[in-house]
Formats: C-alpha cells, sequence, structure tokens
C-alpha cells in the first residue's frame, strides 16, 4: 500500500493523504513529533511513502537531517517531496519566533549524500532536489529577466514570497562524492 504524508500538517489537512502532526487535532491520522526523529523513528513502514508534502514545516524543526534521514527510511524509490517555505531572506523567515532555520536556493543540495563529500555527520538520507521555484512579485518584476531577477534576489530583502522545492528520493542512497553533485533547476515564478 502507498501513502501520501503530508507531515506537520497542523490545521491544514488533506483528503486522501495521511496526515501528521505533533498535535492531536481533527484529522490527524499520526501523532509523531517531527524534531525527534533522531531518537524517536516515526511508526511508518520502510518505504511504503510515495509522494510527500511538508507545507511551512521544515523552517521549525531545529534538526532537520534526522528528520531527513528518518523521511528517506519509509519513503519508496524515487518518491517526490514538495517543501514550501519563506525565503532565507525575506522578513518571513525571521519574524515568526517559532522558526529555527531559514532555507536559500542552495540549501537543499545538503539533503543529498554527494553534499557530504568533505564531512560526514552521520546523515544516511539521499534526497535530490529537482526544482526550486522562487515567487516573485509580478508587479516588482514583469519587465526583467529570469537573470536579473536573481541579481535581486541575492542582494536585496523579501523579493521571494515563497520557494517550492521538489525532491526525489535516491535509493540506494548515493556515494558522498562531490563528483556525484546535481544541481537542481531554479524557475522564476511571477505572482
Amino acid at each position: 500500500m502507498s501513502i501520501k504524508l503530508n507531515v506537520g500538517c497542523g490545521r491544514n489537512i488533506l483528503d486522501g493523504w495521511t496526515n501528521l502532526d505533533c498535535a492531536d487535532l481533527p484529522g490527524i491520522d499520526i501523532v509523531a513529533d517531527i524534531d525527534r526523529c533522531a531518537d524517536a523513528p516515526l511508526p511508518i513502514e520502510d518505504n511504503s511513502v510515495e509522494e510527500f508534502l511538508l507545507s511551512h514545516v521544515i523552517e521549525h524543526i531545529r534538526h532537520p537531517l534526522p528528520l531527513m534521514q528518518e523521511l528517506h527510511r519509509v519513503a519508496k524509490p524515487n518518491a517526490t517531496m514538495i517543501i514550501r517555505v519563506p525565503y532565507g531572506s525575506s522578513d518571513d523567515a525571521f519574524e515568526d519566533p517559532t522558526h529555527v532555520q531559514q532555507y536559500f536556493e542552495g540549501s537543499f543540495n545538503y539533503f543529498s549524500q554527494p553534499f557530504y563529500w568533505r564531512a560526514d555527520y552521520g546523515y544516511r538520507g539521499d534526497w535530490q532536489p529537482e526544482i526550486v521555484q522562487l515567487i516573485v512579485d509580478q508587479q516588482n518584476n514583469h519587465d526583467l529577466t529570469a537573470d536579473q531577477i536573481m541579481e535581486k534576489v541575492k542582494v536585496l530583502r523579501n523579493q521571494v514570497k515563497e520557494m517550492i522545492v521538489k525532491l526525489v528520493a535516491i535509493k540506494p542512497i548515493r556515494e558522498p562524492k562531490g563528483e556525484l553533485q546535481q544541481k537542481p533547476q531554479t524557475e522564476i515564478i511571477l505572482s
């Protein structure tokens, strides 16, 4: 049986999905603290999840590597994951006092094994980021090229409304070799 897992869903209950959160709210199927994955595995079988959604969740997690390793354990090979986060250089990333991590365009590369070619932190998951979408304001960017928009994103705050990343579970995990690194495609989405 395949599972679609809505991780850290809070009140965003999705029909047809298994809804997981640390609070026992109405509609929650699995109650688990996803920030304790290093010592409390999720009550989900290995290789059983085909699709994951983490919508404005991972920026609240103090220990993202154990979480991503645990999600990798329960993922089927080639399972897809969509992560939605505030962009690291936005006020949204900092204003909420429950946010403990900021994420940028290249942050998700570190959930793949090849990015650990210099150091070993014990992480044994392997999520390949495929697409990074940066949602930017159409009104302020409609006459700019993608390169011009990216320059603004790199030097100015509050340019990205939201970042959406698609990752794929690689099983078995790759070797931690720099030459195996694959950078995702970055897309600018005017909204």
